[in-house]
């Protein structure tokens, strides 16, 4: 994950984080990059997330409000549902703008995060 303070086009601060765990999905570490820059901010924040994840952009956007509504259940399960509560609060206390860009389309920032989240799951490859 790639992470920057900035005003306007300059860039005040920069900090990449990566990690993985075994035994996991494209779609937790999606929700895990999203969940750990939240956190990771020490204070309230106005903020923009970028993701090529359309299944996080819209989950956070759209069906989160559903799901809450429900009980945090949906037909057929609600998967991952440990991390969309996780999710959505360390957002609560944000003002967050979701942004979702093409995967693998020549964006630098998204094709950088690509290069640690591989990176991060590498111990984990057999």
């Amino acid at each position: 994950m790639l992470m920057r303070a900035m005003d306007g086009d300059t860039v005040l601060k920069e900090r990449e984080l990566s990690g993985g765990e075994p035994e996991t999905t494209n779609n937790r570490m999606e929700l895990m990059a999203a969940i750990t820059a939240l956190e990771t901010l020490e204070r309230a924040s106005t903020i923009t997330i970028v993701t090529d994840s359309a299944y996080v952009k819209d989950g956070i956007t759209k069906w989160i409000h559903g799901w809450k509504r429900n009980g945090w259940k949906k037909k057929g399960g609600l998967k991952n549902v440990d991390l969309w509560q996780r999710l959505d609060a360390a957002q609560a206390r944000h003002d967050v703008t979701w942004e979702w860009v093409k995967g693998h389309a020549g964006h630098p920032e998204n094709e950088r995060a690509d290069e640690l989240a591989r990176a991060g799951m590498a111990p984990f490859k057999l």
